[in-house]
């Protein structure tokens, strides 16, 4: 995939959807969630998703992540079609490609933050030692240089949040997608963490889709849009 990146990058969008729709079956009933969206995600974007709770901005990023097939419409990571990716190969587009940043930070508690954020490169079948390498690195980048070797419980709540940011980040992934980044955080530590996505957006020129319900991240973001009954608004 290396070769096929290089020779599309300066083609074609970061991602893009188009007409995507998605439904569930609720109890014999069926629940239309996104009511055929199409948006276009270009390198070094950075673009707030807002909307009601319940509203399918989680579903959405699903999409965008490649865990969750649209019922109709189409996904294209660059210039290829995502779910037409057999499961190897959409599992090292999530792990090379794709960094998720959620409200809760899904960290394993009998690991340190070094631990924690090494776990994706481990996954890439780096070595060991290649790998806390990079965690350090990532790790100095988000504020915690001081903090690696402490447990997920012994590091406050904006610091969990920076070392999913972290892991999030340790793959150089091309596109970022936060689910309410912000949202479990008190005001002055979720301003912090937005400051720290946006720069991050600004210096590293990761894209970044982020669901959110703070209106001065959104703000702050280079496109806004909103969901209204599965439709763009």
């Amino acid at each position: 995939m290396n070769n096929e990146r290089t020779r599309v990058d300066s083609e074609a969008p970061m991602l893009s959807l188009e007409n995507v729709f998605k439904s569930f079956l609720h109890h014999g009933d069926v629940i239309e969630v996104l009511k055929g969206v199409s948006l276009v995600i270009n390198s070094g974007d950075s673009l707030a998703v807002m909307g009601a709770s319940g509203v399918g901005k989680s579903t959405l990023l699903n999409i965008m992540g490649s865990l969750e097939p649209p019922s109709k419409g189409l996904v294209k990571f660059r210039e290829f079609n995502m779910y037409q990716m057999d499961e190897g190969r959409l599992a090292r587009l999530r792990n090379k490609e794709i960094g998720f940043v959620f409200q809760f930070h899904h960290l394993l508690p009998e690991l340190n933050a070094l631990e924690n954020t090494m776990m994706p490169a481990l996954i890439a079948r780096f070595s060991k030692k290649k790998a806390a390498g990079m965690a350090r690195d990532v790790l100095v980048k988000v504020g915690l240089e001081r903090r690696m070797t402490h447990r997920a419980g012994e590091l406050s709540g904006g610091e969990q949040q920076r070392v999913a940011i972290a892991r999030a980040l340790i793959m150089s992934p091309k596109l970022i997608l936060g689910d309410e980044p912000t949202g479990n955080l008190d005001w002055l530590t979720g301003q912090e963490i937005a400051d720290l996505l946006l720069q991050l957006n600004r210096d590293e020129g990761v894209a970044m889709v982020i669901a959110t319900h703070n209106q001065k991240l959104a703000e702050k973001m280079s496109k806004k849009m909103e969901l209204i009954d599965g439709r763009i608004r």
